[in-house]
């Protein structure tokens, strides 16, 4: 049977944690949180789940939190990853739907697209600034996504073992893009669902957040 690990970068998440890992326990062989220097009890409840916790000493990013939980996965025998955030916007019963075409060996990476069937409960904030992101995404790397800014994806052995990471913050996102232009990496897209909470909605990219982004997409292109 294939080891599918699900990875769960986590900052200063302790009012979701417990909830999530619950949810996604039945969907995996094994879960790791990258608790990314949170000042709260993410990481003391995460490992009072019995789940594999990576503690970095200091908040370093989402971008460092994947790349860090890529190579212990891939250490730990992953054959699949899965990649989602930590705030329960997501469904875990989609991972099954990322994991389909990978343990298929249709394509090497999956990204979650909340657009693919509709996408109409995101707000239109959000979509904005999704599609801002897949503009530059098109832009910068010559690919076309739906979701750009999506933040659950799938990797089968090839992808984790291309793939290097070097953007630290939210920008990983659309550097993935940049990977796969690069390695010639087979990907597609699988629609997903979201659930937006208030929560959720106080976490993630804004205006701010977004022109750092392009500046830093610009220098790693």
């Amino acid at each position: 049977m294939s080891k599918v690990v699900a990875v769960i970068p986590a900052f200063n998440e302790q009012a979701t944690i417990q909830e999530v890992i619950r949810s996604v326990r039945p969907m995996v062989q094994e879960i790791i949180v990258i608790n990314d220097g949170s000042l709260d009890a993410t990481s003391a409840i995460a490992r009072a789940e019995g789940v594999v916790v990576i503690d970095h000493r200091l908040n370093c990013g989402l971008g460092a939190a994947l790349s860090t939980g890529l190579h212990v996965a891939r250490r730990r025998g992953a054959d699949f990853v899965v990649t989602l955030d930590a705030d329960g916007q997501m469904f875990a019963e989609d991972i099954a739907r990322i994991c389909a075409p990978l343990e298929e060996g249709r394509c090497d990476l999956v990204i979650g697209s909340r657009f693919l069937e509709g996408g109409n409960a995101i707000p239109k904030r959000r979509r904005l600034y999704n599609r801002i992101g897949n503009i530059l995404t098109w832009a910068l790397f010559g690919i076309q996504t739906s979701d750009s800014q999506s933040g659950i994806r799938g990797f089968n052995a090839h992808a984790m073992d291309s793939i290097g990471l070097r953007c630290s913050r939210m920008e990983v996102s659309s550097e993935f893009f940049l990977e796969i232009q690069r390695r010639n990496i087979r990907w597609q897209e699988v629609p997903v669902r979201i659930q937006y909470t208030a929560y959720s909605l106080s976490k993630g990219q804004n205006f701010f957040h977004g022109v750092r982004t392009l500046a830093r997409l610009a220098m790693r292109r």
